[in-house]
């Protein structure tokens, strides 16, 4: 399989990170979508990241979508998703947060890159208020975890797809929010990313 795109992107990350806890072999292709628009478009003309080339050469888009595929390609022990409902329920709740998150992070982002005189502040505050709404949240659910990650020993979906959203928003939009703020949060992604899962993952 090829995963397009670049590893800074939260999206492209959390489909690396889940392929490598799948045990899934994968290329990685580190096209982006502004740079490269012209060698992406030869491989998706839609140009969206992440983008999967299935071994059938069948092309994916969509993060979610494509991490829906490959729960289908491994054994039920590798999965990333609880079985019981309660758990599932609770595991697409904190996708859902995480992945408000990171497209909040990316709405600032792209609103800084505008002049000064065409930003709109009460866009910007609206944004900024979703952003922090979404990781009281998750701080709030992390924090009330018990040892380990949120559903046990090993990261699942809602870990990885949690600890993803924390690593971007921090590295691209930091005064956005503090650490100090989150701290269940900071602690649980510092974590995860020593894992081997997430370190050969990494985009630094």
């Amino acid at each position: 399989m090829r995963l397009i795109g670049m590893l800074d992107s939260p999206y492209v990350r959390r489909v690396a990170v889940s392929l490598n806890a799948f045990g899934l072999p994968f290329v990685h292709e580190p096209l982006s979508v502004f740079r490269d628009f012209d060698a992406f478009a030869g491989v998706n003309p839609i140009v969206k990241a992440p983008t999967l080339v299935t071994n059938e050469g069948v092309t994916l888009l969509d993060s979610t979508l494509i991490l829906e595929y490959l729960e289908r390609l491994v054994p039920a022990e590798r999965r990333l998703t609880p079985e019981r409902p309660e758990h599932f329920l609770r595991a697409q709740r904190i996708i859902g947060l995480a992945l408000a998150a990171n497209e909040k992070t990316v709405q600032l982002v792209y609103e800084s890159k505008r002049p000064d005189e065409r930003r709109h502040a009460p866009w910007v505050e609206r944004v900024e208020g979703q952003l922090l709404a979404a990781y009281r949240l998750l701080e709030a659910e992390i924090a009330a975890a018990a040892d380990g990650f949120l559903f046990g020993a090993r990261p699942l979906q809602a870990d990885i797809t949690a600890a993803v959203a924390w690593r971007f928003t921090r590295g691209v939009a930091a005064d956005r929010l503090a650490a100090a703020d989150f701290p269940a949060l900071a602690e649980f992604s510092a974590r995860a990313e020593r894992l081997p899962e997430f370190a050969a993952a990494d985009f630094d």
